[in-house]
Protein backbone atom coordinates (compact mmCIF):
# COMPACT_ATOMS: atom_id res chain seq x y z
CA UNK A 1 0.00 0.00 0.00
CA UNK A 2 1.25 3.50 -0.78
CA UNK A 3 2.02 5.60 2.27
CA UNK A 4 0.05 8.58 1.03
CA UNK A 5 -3.15 6.59 0.80
CA UNK A 6 -2.69 5.00 4.22
CA UNK A 7 -2.54 8.42 5.90
CA UNK A 8 -5.53 9.99 4.17
CA UNK A 9 -7.98 7.23 4.85
CA UNK A 10 -10.63 6.09 2.39
CA UNK A 11 -10.62 7.74 -1.00
CA UNK A 12 -13.60 9.83 -1.94
CA UNK A 13 -14.18 11.05 -5.45
CA UNK A 14 -13.54 14.76 -5.88
CA UNK A 15 -13.03 17.22 -8.67
CA UNK A 16 -9.50 17.82 -9.89
CA UNK A 17 -8.40 21.31 -8.90
CA UNK A 18 -4.77 21.28 -9.99
CA UNK A 19 -3.71 22.48 -6.52
CA UNK A 20 -2.85 19.07 -5.11
CA UNK A 21 0.83 18.06 -5.64
CA UNK A 22 -0.18 14.39 -5.62
CA UNK A 23 -2.62 15.15 -8.41
CA UNK A 24 0.14 16.79 -10.44
CA UNK A 25 2.41 13.81 -9.91
CA UNK A 26 -0.32 11.49 -11.17
CA UNK A 27 -0.66 13.43 -14.42
CA UNK A 28 1.28 12.06 -17.37
CA UNK A 29 4.79 13.42 -17.74
CA UNK A 30 5.50 15.93 -20.49
CA UNK A 31 6.71 14.57 -23.79
CA UNK A 32 10.43 13.96 -24.24
CA UNK A 33 12.04 17.21 -25.47
CA UNK A 34 14.24 15.23 -27.89
CA UNK A 35 12.76 13.01 -30.58
CA UNK A 36 14.49 9.76 -31.57
CA UNK A 37 16.45 11.31 -34.46
CA UNK A 38 17.67 14.16 -32.28
CA UNK A 39 18.73 11.71 -29.58
CA UNK A 40 20.71 9.65 -32.12
CA UNK A 41 22.39 12.82 -33.36
CA UNK A 42 23.26 13.86 -29.78
CA UNK A 43 24.69 10.39 -29.09
CA UNK A 44 26.78 10.54 -32.28
CA UNK A 45 28.14 14.00 -31.49
CA UNK A 46 29.00 12.91 -27.94
CA UNK A 47 30.67 9.71 -29.17
CA UNK A 48 32.64 11.47 -31.89
CA UNK A 49 33.67 14.10 -29.36
CA UNK A 50 35.26 11.41 -27.21
CA UNK A 51 32.66 10.70 -24.54
CA UNK A 52 33.03 7.10 -23.32
CA UNK A 53 30.27 4.74 -24.43
CA UNK A 54 29.24 4.18 -20.80
CA UNK A 55 28.72 7.95 -20.33
CA UNK A 56 26.59 8.52 -23.45
CA UNK A 57 23.25 8.10 -21.64
CA UNK A 58 24.36 10.71 -19.08
CA UNK A 59 25.36 13.08 -21.87
CA UNK A 60 21.98 12.68 -23.59
CA UNK A 61 20.26 13.35 -20.26
CA UNK A 62 22.39 16.50 -19.80
CA UNK A 63 21.19 17.79 -23.18
CA UNK A 64 17.57 17.03 -22.22
CA UNK A 65 18.06 18.74 -18.86
CA UNK A 66 19.47 21.89 -20.46
CA UNK A 67 16.55 22.02 -22.88
CA UNK A 68 14.05 21.62 -20.03
CA UNK A 69 15.89 24.21 -17.90
CA UNK A 70 15.74 26.62 -20.81
CA UNK A 71 11.98 26.14 -21.09
CA UNK A 72 11.49 26.35 -17.29
CA UNK A 73 13.38 29.65 -17.13
CA UNK A 74 10.88 31.18 -19.54
CA UNK A 75 13.27 31.56 -22.45
CA UNK A 76 11.83 30.70 -25.81
CA UNK A 77 12.67 27.37 -27.38
CA UNK A 78 15.56 27.29 -29.85
CA UNK A 79 14.49 27.80 -33.47
CA UNK A 80 16.26 24.59 -34.47
CA UNK A 81 16.20 22.21 -31.51
CA UNK A 82 18.24 19.63 -33.38
CA UNK A 83 21.10 22.05 -34.11
CA UNK A 84 20.92 23.49 -30.60
CA UNK A 85 21.09 20.00 -29.08
CA UNK A 86 24.05 19.07 -31.30
CA UNK A 87 25.97 22.16 -30.19
CA UNK A 88 25.18 21.51 -26.51
CA UNK A 89 26.32 17.92 -27.00
CA UNK A 90 29.48 19.18 -28.67
CA UNK A 91 30.20 21.48 -25.74
CA UNK A 92 29.63 18.62 -23.30
CA UNK A 93 32.03 16.48 -25.30
CA UNK A 94 34.67 19.21 -25.13
CA UNK A 95 34.20 19.35 -21.36
CA UNK A 96 34.67 15.60 -21.13
CA UNK A 97 37.72 15.83 -23.36
CA UNK A 98 39.38 18.43 -21.17
CA UNK A 99 38.46 16.65 -17.93
CA UNK A 100 39.48 13.12 -18.84
CA UNK A 101 42.34 13.61 -21.33
CA UNK A 102 41.30 10.53 -23.21
CA UNK A 103 43.72 10.83 -26.14
CA UNK A 104 44.34 7.15 -26.87
CA UNK A 105 40.79 5.89 -26.31
CA UNK A 106 39.22 8.19 -28.91
CA UNK A 107 40.75 6.37 -31.87
CA UNK A 108 39.61 2.99 -30.58
CA UNK A 109 36.02 4.10 -29.94
CA UNK A 110 35.66 5.85 -33.28
CA UNK A 111 37.12 2.86 -35.14
CA UNK A 112 34.69 0.54 -33.34
CA UNK A 113 31.78 2.86 -34.17
CA UNK A 114 32.74 3.00 -37.84
CA UNK A 115 33.19 -0.79 -38.08
CA UNK A 116 29.63 -1.30 -36.86
CA UNK A 117 28.24 1.24 -39.31
CA UNK A 118 30.29 0.21 -42.35
CA UNK A 119 31.78 -3.26 -41.99
CA UNK A 120 33.43 -2.98 -45.40
CA UNK A 121 36.90 -4.17 -44.55
CA UNK A 122 40.30 -3.27 -43.27
CA UNK A 123 40.73 -0.13 -45.39
CA UNK A 124 37.74 1.52 -43.70
CA UNK A 125 39.08 0.60 -40.26
CA UNK A 126 42.53 2.01 -41.00
CA UNK A 127 41.02 5.21 -42.38
CA UNK A 128 38.67 5.53 -39.37
CA UNK A 129 41.53 5.16 -36.91
CA UNK A 130 43.66 7.65 -38.85
CA UNK A 131 40.84 10.22 -38.98
CA UNK A 132 40.11 9.71 -35.27
CA UNK A 133 43.76 10.23 -34.39
CA UNK A 134 43.88 13.29 -36.63
CA UNK A 135 40.76 14.70 -34.95
CA UNK A 136 42.30 14.02 -31.58
CA UNK A 137 45.35 16.14 -32.47
CA UNK A 138 43.29 19.16 -33.56
CA UNK A 139 42.76 22.07 -31.18
CA UNK A 140 39.39 21.91 -29.39
CA UNK A 141 37.76 24.70 -31.43
CA UNK A 142 38.76 23.10 -34.76
CA UNK A 143 37.67 19.62 -33.65
CA UNK A 144 34.31 21.04 -32.57
CA UNK A 145 33.50 22.64 -35.94
CA UNK A 146 34.65 19.55 -37.87
CA UNK A 147 32.41 17.28 -35.79
CA UNK A 148 29.45 19.66 -36.06
CA UNK A 149 29.89 20.20 -39.81
CA UNK A 150 30.78 16.74 -41.08
CA UNK A 151 29.41 14.36 -38.46
CA UNK A 152 26.35 16.26 -37.18
CA UNK A 153 25.82 17.63 -40.71
CA UNK A 154 25.08 21.19 -39.58
CA UNK A 155 25.45 24.04 -42.07
CA UNK A 156 28.11 26.68 -41.43
CA UNK A 157 25.49 29.34 -40.66
CA UNK A 158 23.86 27.16 -37.97
CA UNK A 159 27.22 26.33 -36.40
CA UNK A 160 28.13 30.02 -36.29
CA UNK A 161 24.79 30.97 -34.72
CA UNK A 162 24.96 28.22 -32.10
CA UNK A 163 28.59 28.91 -31.16
CA UNK A 164 28.12 32.67 -31.23
CA UNK A 165 30.97 33.30 -33.68
CA UNK A 166 31.01 34.81 -37.18
CA UNK A 167 30.53 32.48 -40.16
CA UNK A 168 34.00 33.43 -41.37
CA UNK A 169 35.50 32.10 -38.13
CA UNK A 170 33.74 28.78 -38.61
CA UNK A 171 34.92 28.60 -42.24
CA UNK A 172 38.48 29.48 -41.22
CA UNK A 173 38.54 26.82 -38.51
CA UNK A 174 37.10 24.24 -40.91
CA UNK A 175 39.64 25.12 -43.60
CA UNK A 176 42.58 24.89 -41.18
CA UNK A 177 41.31 21.65 -39.62
CA UNK A 178 40.63 19.94 -42.96
CA UNK A 179 44.05 20.97 -44.26
CA UNK A 180 45.70 19.55 -41.12
CA UNK A 181 43.71 16.31 -41.39
CA UNK A 182 44.53 15.97 -45.08
CA UNK A 183 48.24 16.52 -44.39
CA UNK A 184 48.20 13.92 -41.62
CA UNK A 185 46.43 11.32 -43.79
CA UNK A 186 48.97 11.86 -46.59
CA UNK A 187 51.89 11.67 -44.15
CA UNK A 188 50.55 8.41 -42.74
CA UNK A 189 50.02 7.21 -46.33
CA UNK A 190 46.39 6.37 -45.58
CA UNK A 191 45.05 8.15 -48.66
Amino acid sequence: MLRGRARRGPETPRAATGDDPLEAAAEPAEADPLDAAQERRVRAVLALGGVPQADLPDGVQQVRLRLLERAASGREAPRDVSAWAAVVASNLAMDWHRAKRRQERLGERLAALRQHEHPSGEDTSVLSVAVAQGLDELPDAQRQVVVLRFYADLPVRSIAEQLGVPEGTVKSRLHTAVRALRTRLHEDEVV
